[in-house]
């Protein structure tokens, strides 16, 4: 008889350790929100997905049967915004860095989900979806475009701990008159000229991008999973808008029964991202350092708290090391060198990663020393 171990596990909803107790004894479903796939992927991504995937070999090593799912979002604005640069299509954009993604991960040593599923794979799927909120005036059309109704939608707000009242009121109002309200979001979106598009009942259009994983955890775990992990950036809007829309489909109060989330990777005292230009792609970093080292780094503080990236920039001629205004100038103060992006980035040390390099050779060397190695 499958019997399982007690566990305790934080959780964002009830902001305490509780125990995870899965639907199924002995088995627990987790969904963990993958990568937009337009570009390679930085430490911060690395980060996301170590988590998880530390969490999935523990569950099973106390002998849980794990299934383990990982979405692909392959089409976004910024894939298709990537494809126009690129010259190729928005198909061909995510099947190269999907392709990456996926190298990068096996280095770290990543076990591959059971299952990943991807958005243009699941299209019938997120369309029923959203035709149940439509029926249930939870969502509405508009203009071509399909909109959650948030105000309709009691709870919003619980997973981050925001009001409506308060969102409202702080709400950056978009220009549109297709929304009944500026908090509203897409579950669809109309088609665009030369924009990669899918019949439905609203037109010809995409997927939101909140939806989507609505959808998919929904075909592969279910209406109700056990465990659902991701960035602490994706509490709001992502995960909070997922709840709204599987528990309002699905007419009850329970979408994932536990929510775990990692926090972030700072560098400069600033979350790392894309968006911010303050990011290092995984490969820069596995350039310069063993990936086991890497991986003993983010692994290295407990997985809710902030991990600063220690980052230190030498002169590439006379190894002075240059502080953040001297990196933005075009010759070293001291010898004169020319600076330039490239050149600086890569002579860039990471000391985190040094030391992280030190501790994994250490645990090698008294592995090796051990009796059972025969050495001593």
């Amino acid at each position: 008889m499958s019997t399982t171990p007690t566990l305790l596990l934080y959780d964002t909803m009830s902001g305490s350790k509780r125990p995870l107790e899965p639907i199924e004894p002995g088995h627990i479903g987790l969904y963990l929100c993958g990568p937009t796939v337009y570009d390679l992927s930085h430490v911060g991504h690395a980060r996301s997905a170590i988590c998880a995937d530390t969490v999935v070999r523990f569950l099973r090593e106390q002998g849980l049967r794990v299934t383990f799912v990982r979405n692909v979002t392959d089409i976004d604005d910024k894939i298709i915004k990537r494809a126009q640069v690129e010259g190729i299509s928005a198909g061909e954009v995510a099947a190269k860095y999907t392709a990456a993604y996926h190298e990068d991960l096996d280095s770290l040593g990543c076990l591959r989900p059971d299952v990943e599923p991807r958005v243009t794979g699941t299209i019938p799927e997120i369309v029923a979806l959203i035709e149940t909120l439509i029926a249930r005036g939870l969502a509405y059309e508009s203009g071509g475009d399909v909109y959650f109704r948030v105000a309709a939608f009691s709870t919003y707000g619980a997973l981050s701990k925001r009001s409506l009242d308060d969102m409202q009121a702080g709400a950056r109002v978009e220009v549109s008159e297709l929304k009944e309200n500026p908090l509203d979001f897409a579950l669809w979106k109309a088609a665009k000229p030369g924009e990669p598009a899918w019949p439905s009942p609203w037109g010809p259009g995409r997927p939101g991008w909140h939806i989507e994983c609505s959808a998919m955890s929904k075909v592969h775990l279910g209406e109700t999973f056990d465990l659902h992990a991701g960035g602490r950036d994706l509490i709001f809007p992502h995960h909070e808008n997922e709840i709204a829309q599987s528990q309002g489909a699905c007419g009850h109060g329970t979408f994932a029964r536990h929510w775990m989330h990692n926090g972030f990777v700072d560098f400069a005292g600033e979350k790392m991202s894309k968006s911010l230009g303050n990011f290092f792609t995984i490969r820069e970093v596995t350039a310069l350092y063993p990936p086991e080292a890497v991986r003993w780094f983010l692994i290295g503080v407990h997985y809710r708290s902030g991990l600063n990236f220690d980052v230190e920039v030498p002169c590439p001629a006379c190894a002075r090391p240059l502080d953040t205004e001297a990196q933005q100038g075009s010759a070293c103060p001291e010898c004169g060198a020319a600076l330039d992006r490239d050149r600086l980035r890569a002579h860039i040390r990471f000391p985190g990663l040094e030391e992280a390099d030190e501790r994994v050779a250490y645990v090698y060397d008294t592995l090796a020393r051990s009796p059972r190695s025969g050495r001593v």
